[in-house]
């Protein structure tokens, strides 16, 4: 393995990286946090949180989720350091490339790609089963290829485009968020004027279950980890944008951090109100939990309003995994580890190749409309949901061999534009973490496909680079 090159990169298009020659820096902070926004807030939200309360109990809920935000504050600790070291796009497999291997560098870069194919057919999905509200005649797999012709559309345009997009896209869903927590807070409280004759559970009343406050034991709370973690997968999105930002060394690091204090605040917030209001027995994935809780507030219209949120939010969460699955492609072909096709750039500096087979992959939702749609889609939720734990453990162990290289090659740790607390205990932390989902998921039949499939998968990526590019890889490293 080369040594880690030292942490001086110059970020700006004065002194262009060689991976960075023809995309443009464009977005600046808002942007960034944003396009972190709105890839976290999406189905993992507005829909599987449901599931994750019944099977957790509403403490149970609350629990997991704060694990997930703790986990997640972790793991962008570690990409803070990396994203500034290396400004790339796509960057998640450089940096285990170079800090781990080539093999893992490309099995990471492909198992972000499929964690984001899948979640946009997964938000195709809960978006058509929506829609199916007003449109009960309509098939789940004709609202698929109407919202990917529109995605296609915003990616297509420009970066900033899509930037610009993605902002206004996640401040709908943030207000969503916010009247959840404060009218349903109020309600909690007693303050109900709008449906005053309802029968209103009291602060945390709905917590002591019949059952107890873990309902279904510590093994509830564990096989909801992964639901969880995939609620939360889009935050590391900022390390992907990384290669299209302004002064990374200043955006960054302020994104991140603007990124976790808000993820908290808006998930355990909604999490605590939804499992405070709504008897745990009474979720599930047939109906989001905020159609829900607006409907029992009083809110007129209620139902409606919440649904064309909540497909503006899955639409933004699909927006954003669509751009990151094609700058994913666009970075293994520039490494020379995909098809040089999916390099090629339009006037726009738009990956247009890689785009349009990133769409293909996310329209496997169409499988999934037609075959079981509920089913089905908590499937493609565990799937993305271990994908994203593998690249999460990916980026952490990239952070760990990183720093190491870093400090053993004479770097000084305090001449770091941006260094992760606490170094070796966070990598690690966050790392073991990430290994106990993946073990709880074996506990859970309806998400234990995804080890089914993932494991196969990643075995599969290290077989292929081994056989394809490892003889020039090693090579290269002498």
């Amino acid at each position: 393995m080369e040594p880690t090159p030292p942490l001086t990169l110059d970020p700006r298009p004065a002194a262009p990286q060689p991976v960075e020659s023809a995309l443009r820096r464009s977005m600046g902070p808002r942007h960034l946090v944003m396009i972190a926004m709105g890839g976290v807030i999406g189905s993992g939200l507005f829909v599987s949180s449901g599931y994750t309360i019944s099977q957790a109990g509403p403490l149970g809920a609350v629990i997991a989720y704060l694990v997930g935000a703790f986990v997640v504050y972790l793991v962008m600790a570690c990409l803070g350091e990396l994203a500034i070291a290396y400004p790339v796009s796509g960057a998640f497999h450089i940096y285990a490339a170079r800090s781990i291997g080539p093999a893992t560098g490309f099995a990471t870069a492909w198992l972000y790609w499929l964690c984001w194919a899948v979640a946009i057919g997964s938000e195709f999905t809960a978006s058509g089963l929506l829609m199916q509200r007003w449109f009960p005649d309509v098939e789940v797999w004709v609202w698929c290829l109407v919202f990917a012709a529109i995605l296609f559309g915003f990616n297509a345009v420009s970066s900033r485009f899509f930037g610009e997009a993605e902002f206004w896209f996640a401040i709908v869903k943030v207000a969503a968020i916010i009247g959840l927590i404060v009218l349903g807070g109020a309600a909690l409280f007693g303050f109900h004027p709008l449906n005053s004759g309802g029968n209103h559970p009291l602060l945390l009343q709905n917590f002591a279950t019949e059952s107890g406050l873990f309902p279904n034991g510590f093994t509830g709370i564990l096989v909801t980890v992964l639901a969880v973690f995939y609620a939360f997968s889009g935050s590391e999105l900022i390390g992907v944008a990384a290669g299209e930002t302004k002064d990374p060394a200043t955006a960054i690091p302020k994104a991140m951090r603007t990124t976790v204090i808000r993820l908290l605040i808006f998930f355990v917030g909604a999490i605590t109100v939804i499992a405070a209001t709504i008897p745990y027995t009474e979720v599930g994935l047939d109906e989001s939990p905020f159609v829900t809780v607006f409907s029992a507030i009083g809110v007129p219209f209620a139902a409606d309003i919440m649904n064309f949120v909540i497909i503006t939010a899955l639409l933004s969460a699909g927006n954003s995994g669509l751009y990151s699955c094609a700058r994913m492609l666009y970075s293994l072909a520039d490494e020379g580890h995909a098809p040089r096709a999916l390099k090629k750039l339009n006037r726009r500096g738009i990956p247009m190749v890689a785009l349009s087979v990133s769409m293909v992959g996310g329209l496997a939702s169409l499988l999934s409309s037609v075959v079981a749609p509920e089913t089905v889609y908590l499937v493609l939720v565990s799937v993305a949901g271990f994908a994203v734990v593998g690249v999460w453990m990916s980026i952490t162990a990239s952070h760990y061999f990183h720093r190491r290289a870093f400090v053993r090659d004479g770097g000084g740790v305090s001449t770091l534009a941006y260094r992760a607390p606490l170094f070796p205990l966070v990598p690690i932390l966050a790392f073991s973490l990430c290994v106990i989902s993946l073990v709880g998921i074996a506990l859970d039949p309806a998400q234990a496909a995804a080890l089914y499939f993932g494991i196969p998968f990643v075995a599969a990526c290290y077989a292929y680079f081994h056989f394809r590019h490892g003889r020039s890889a090693a090579r290269a490293g002498r």
